[in-house]
C-alpha cells in the first residue's frame, strides 16, 4: 500500500518547500514524526530544528503542490501497483539508501507489483562513458549478462553508452525470472518522461523486467544537475560499481567516488592506455580500484563463488581469431587504416573490403576518426 492522497500531499509539500532538503527534512522528521504533524507545529517548535527562513517557508503550502498532486495521483491511478510512489517512512524503502547522508524524501517507482526495491541485495552498478568504444560496450553488455546470470541485478542510468549497454546485458540474462529484477535504472527526470529519447524502448522493457526509480517529481525535464545528484543512488542501492569505460572528467567517476564514501567496493576495467575512455577507470585502479578482467573477479571480491554460463563468461573476455590475419593486426586498440596497412603489406582497397565484410559481421566496429576496433565478438 502507498500512501493516501492526503499523505502524498504532505510528503509532496516537504519536498517541494523551498530551503527545505533532505538534510532539514530528516531532522522534522526526527522531531516531529510524519510531515502531516510538521506542518501542524508553532512556529516556536519549528525554530527548534529549522531556521527562520525554513520555518517561514513550512508555514505555506508551495504553490505548485496542487498541481502536482493531481498530476501524481492520476500517473499512480492510471496503473496501481505498476507506478509507485515509496516515502521514506514505507516499508518498501530501500534500507541501502537509508545510509547514505541525503536519502530522498520520496521515491518515483514503476515496474512489475511483485518486483520492489527490497530485493536488491544483490545488486551491481554499471556505469561508464556515454561514449564508448565499440569494445567498451561489448564489456558492458557482457559483463551485464554474466551478472545476471550469476543473479546480480545491474544498476545503472539509463543513458548513452555503457548504460544503456548495461540494461541491455542485464535484460538478456536467462536466468532472471518474473520475481527477479532483471536491472534497474536510476534516472534524472520525473518518470513521467524518458532521457535519452531514443532510449524510450528500452525503458519500456526495463519497466517489464525491472525497474525505473527516480527521486524527482513529475515533470522534472532533463537539467544537468540533476544526473550527478541520482548517482549517490545508483552507488547507494547497490554493493559495488563496476566502471566500464570513463574519461578523467566523467559521471561515472562521481559515482565511483560515491561508492567509496558509502563504503562500497568500486571495480574498474583497464583498457588501452592510448584511449582516453580508459584514462579514468587507470586512475580508479591507481586510486585503490579493484581491476577486474572477468565477471568472476567480482563475484570473488563481493563474497560469492558462483559458476557464471559460458557464454556470458567468455564474452567479457574476446580473444583474437588466430585464422584471420586482419584481426590479429588489428590488436585490441583502435586503429587507423594506414597503420593497418604497414603491419599488413595489404594495399587499402583490399583491406578496406575486408574491413567491411568483418564489420557487416559484427566483429569490427568503425570508429570516427577513420579508426577500426574489434569488437567483443572477436
Amino acid at each position: 500500500m502507498g500512501p493516501t492522497r492526503d499523505e502524498l500531499s504532505d510528503w509532496l509539500r516537504l519536498a517541494l518547500t523551498p530551503g527545505v532538503g533532505p538534510g532539514t527534512a530528516r531532522r522534522l522528521l526526527a522531531a516531529f514524526g510524519l510531515p502531516g504533524a510538521i506542518f501542524s507545529q508553532s512556529r516556536a517548535a519549528l525554530l527548534q530544528v529549522a531556521s527562520a527562513e525554513q520555518a517561514s517557508a513550512l508555514a505555506q503550502p508551495p504553490e505548485p503542490l496542487a498541481a502536482l498532486l493531481e498530476c501524481t495521483w492520476s500517473w499512480l491511478q492510471d496503473d496501481p501497483g505498476v507506478r509507485r510512489v515509496v516515502t521514506l517512512d514505507d516499508a518498501h524503502y530501500p534500507p541501502s539508501l537509508l545510509q547514505i547522508a541525503d536519502p530522498p524524501m520520496l521515491l518515483h517507482v514503476m515496474g512489475p507489483p511483485q518486483l520492489s526495491l527490497l530485493q536488491l541485495e544483490r545488486s551491481i552498478a554499471v556505469v561508464g562513458s556515454r561514449n564508448p568504444t565499440a569494445q567498451g560496450a561489448d564489456h558492458a553488455k557482457a559483463f551485464a549478462r554474466a551478472l545476471g546470470d550469476a543473479g546480480w541485478a545491474v544498476v545503472s542510468g539509463l543513458a548513452l553508452g555503457v548504460d544503456g549497454a548495461a540494461h541491455e546485458g542485464a535484460l538478456a540474462s536467462a536466468s532472471t525470472s518474473v520475481d527477479q529484477i532483471a536491472t534497474v535504472a536510476v534516472v534524472g527526470t520525473g518518470l513521467d518522461r524518458v532521457y535519452p529519447a531514443r532510449h524510450r524502448d528500452l525503458a519500456h522493457r526495463i519497466a517489464q523486467r525491472g525497474l525505473l526509480v527516480s527521486e524527482f517529481v513529475l515533470g522534472t525535464p532533463p537539467l544537468t544537475p540533476n544526473f550527478p545528484k541520482r548517482n549517490r543512488l545508483i552507488a547507494g542501492l547497490t554493493r559495488g560499481t563496476l566502471v566500464v569505460e570513463a574519461a578523467l572528467q566523467s559521471g561515472s567517476l562521481i559515482t565511483a567516488r560515491m561508492a567509496v564514501e558509502q563504503g562500497k567496493e568500486v571495480f574498474a576495467i583497464p583498457g588501452s592506455i592510448h584511449s582516453p575512455q580508459s584514462r579514468g577507470c587507470h586512475a580508479l585502479i591507481r586510486q585503490g580500484a579493484k581491476l577486474v578482467e572477468s565477471v568472476q573477479d567480482i563475484l570473488e571480491e563481493l563474497g560469492t563463488q558462483v559458476e557464471v554460463s559460458n557464454s556470458s563468461a567468455h564474452e567479457t573476455t574476446p580473444k583474437a581469431s588466430e585464422d584471420d590475419p586482419l584481426l590479429v593486426a588489428l590488436g585490441h586498440e583502435p586503429t587507423g587504416l594506414d597503420a593497418l596497412v604497414a603491419r599488413t603489406g595489404w594495399p587499402a582497397p583490399q583491406l578496406q573490403a575486408r574491413l567491411l565484410e568483418l564489420e557487416l559481421d559484427g566483429v569490427v566496429a568503425r570508429l570516427p576518426g577513420g579508426l577500426f576496433q574489434r569488437t567483443g565478438h572477436a
